[in-house]
């Protein structure tokens, strides 16, 4: 189930994290070559992508919502 990007905030390892509509949260690391986040890097990238849709496997599994 695709969710809307509502917000950011970093782990305690310092990496970002996309906050979901739904209460979810999902890692959004930038770790080439696996995972390719230019975007993620800058808050003008991070900016640009509040509102598109991330696929919430926690919403298809039914899990409740990330605590704060």
């Amino acid at each position: 189930m695709r969710q809307p990007i509502v917000g950011y905030h970093r782990d305690e390892e310092g990496h970002w994290v996309a906050e979901l509509a739904c209460g979810h949260q999902q890692h959004v690391r930038h770790q080439p070559p696996w995972v390719e986040r230019p975007w993620v890097t800058t808050a003008e990238g991070r900016r640009s992508r509040l509102g598109l849709p991330l696929e919430c496997v926690k919403c298809e599994r039914g899990e409740p919502r990330d605590l704060p």
